[in-house]
């Protein structure tokens, strides 16, 4: 008879742990499993922070990193900024406690969401070297070092060797050694992270020193900071019955539907009005926090029965149809680009989001492949690059569903272009806490695909012509070639000299084709001209409140 344990000796071992206990035994859930990907991470965190502070503090961004080789696998990380610096008395909630952060709590859109990524590097170099960060921080007021590092069994921070410096030192700057880690020229690596960057960052300066002492500048192409989001409140449309009744139990207001008012955006009065008259059965006068599943329930349904006017874009800040064209112009210089700004939307939850799309062909489009270039999906979310995990986000799904040769591109991973899809949300449903793949949202997949064919419809004109350029410019070189020995039989005819006639027939040939060319031209400048004019007119005839749907 086999032996019977039992449950208080089963149980005997139950403990609680850390955040910072569990995430260093699971580091790869952050983004730290592979060398390459390790460094690209720490980069990641840094700049992304450093971009955020910025941009709150009204700076235009000028960062500096420096990455150098210091053992095997084991590499130096400096990453310095002029933003606003952290106030010394934070330092260690900021950068050496796992989910203690400025963003999570707040309803608007920043790059870091999770008060993760600065301690997790913390915590990286603390369990791949042993050693602390130096920081070195400057908010205008008052300016110090000190070295940094965490205690994972309490998840507090440790700070050691903390002195002020002069106080004219402005903006922040982090220098960590981690090991476990490998600088690589590939897609994945720094470099590659930093310049799709610096695609997305138009208004910021980035300089790279890679660990050869190779100096990489990314220069601003814009001299304006990007709009900065207002906070945001959820939508109507796509809050699912829990989330109702969270918001529901945790509102300060006294009655159902000031509750509403107060809590969701786009919801007014009338809007209130057209509530009751669908739910008929709920007491919009009652305390919100009586609020039941089954009535949570009906009020979702009838969220869903209403029109409503689309999200706000003011609470979302995107790279911009015009800074993005510059920036590809900058960095890509392709010999075609299309780029697409679709309106707000929202998914599940009520979370706003908006979905950018650019189209590069030629120049430094694409990616060198073993037979040439090749096609190449750069993803972003928040004007984050994301490098890993492609084959499980929703960019890539979305970009793969898309019918190619319909707009000219015979076999994508064979052609120089580039697909640039940014999506920006106050919350992206990241697959993972490593924040490197958006999850396959229906809603968000849709409207990725509606963005990348609305800018392919650009390419598809583009790579009409020059297929039609391509066939008159062999029409024009296969009759040139004849144009000696006709120019030679028509003089032994005529009597008239052969380069008379050889230079009269060339110039006919060329006039003729130049008329051809300048005359589709013109049809195709026509054809481009009332296809934005279609556009147009279809977001001028556009309800007052359109659907979000």
């Amino acid at each position: 008879m086999p032996n019977v344990v039992d449950a208080d000796t089963i149980f005997k071992e139950l403990k609680s742990h850390s955040i910072s206990e569990f995430f260093r035994k699971n580091s790869q859930m952050l983004g730290y499993s592979g060398k390459v990907r390790s460094l690209t991470t720490v980069v990641h965190e840094y700049a992304s922070n450093s971009l955020d502070a910025c941009e709150e503090a009204g700076i235009l961004p000028d960062i500096t990193v420096e990455v150098k080789k210091i053992g095997d696998d084991k590499y130096s990380v400096l990453n310095r900024d002029n933003g606003p610096g952290i106030p010394q008395k934070i330092i260690g909630r900021v950068l050496a406690t796992v989910l203690s952060g400025t963003k999570f709590h707040r309803y608007i859109q920043q790059r870091g969401q999770q008060g993760i990524g600065g301690s997790g590097c913390t915590m990286f170099s603390l369990i791949t070297t042993g050693k602390p960060i130096h920081i070195k921080s400057g908010t205008g007021k008052s300016a110090y070092e000190c070295d940094l590092t965490i205690d994972i069994k309490s998840n507090k921070p440790v700070i050691t060797n903390m002195v002020d410096i002069d106080k004219s030192f402005r903006g922040l700057e982090i220098r960590g050694e981690f090991g476990e880690v490998k600088y690589e020229a590939s897609d994945h690596g720094v470099y590659e992270y930093i310049r799709r960057t610096a695609l997305s960052n138009p208004h910021a300066n980035i300089r790279l020193i890679d660990p050869e002492g190779k100096e990489y500048n990314f220069v601003r192409s814009v001299m304006e900071m990007p709009v900065r989001p207002k906070p945001s409140k959820p939508h109507p449309l796509g809050v699912t019955t829990n989330d109702l009744l969270e918001f529901a139990h945790n509102s300060e207001s006294r009655k159902l539907s000031s509750f509403l008012a107060d809590t969701f955006t786009r919801v007014s009065q009338s809007k209130v009005a057209d509530l009751k008259d669908i739910v008929k059965e709920v007491d919009f006068d009652k305390d919100p926090h009586q609020l039941s599943w089954d009535e949570a329930e009906k009020l979702v349904k009838a969220f869903k029965e209403t029109k409503w006017i689309a999200p706000d874009l003011d609470t979302l800040s995107a790279i911009g149809e015009e800074q993005t064209k510059a920036t590809i112009k900058n960095i890509l210089n392709p010999t075609f680009m299309s780029v697409v700004e679709r309106k707000p939307k929202v998914f599940r939850g009520g979370i706003p989001f908006v979905v950018e799309a650019g189209i590069a062909y030629g120049g430094g489009a694409g990616k060198e492949t073993s037979v040439g270039q090749g096609g190449v999906v750069i993803r972003f979310a928040n004007k984050v690059p994301l490098l890993f995990d492609g084959s499980i986000c929703a960019i890539a799904s979305a970009v793969s569903g898309v019918d190619w040769k319909r707009y000219g591109i015979k076999d994508f991973d064979a052609e120089p272009v580039s697909v640039l899809v940014n999506v920006s949300s106050v919350y992206v449903p990241y697959s993972g806490v490593g924040k490197q793949a958006i999850a396959q949202e229906p809603e968000i997949i849709e409207e990725i695909k509606l963005a990348v064919m609305d800018c392919a419809r650009g390419l598809q004109r583009y790579m009409s012509g020059e297929k039609n350029r391509s066939v008159q410019a062999s029409k024009y070189n296969t009759i040139m070639r004849y144009v000696g020995q006709l120019s030679e039989n028509l003089s032994e005819i005529t009597g008239v000299k052969k380069d008379e006639i050889e230079a009269e027939l060339r110039s006919l040939i060329d006039s003729r084709y130049k008329k051809l060319l300048e005359a589709e031209a013109a049809a195709e400048a026509k054809e481009t001209a009332q296809a934005e004019g279609e556009e147009e007119e279809d977001v001028g005839d556009a309800p007052e409140e359109e659907s979000a749907e």
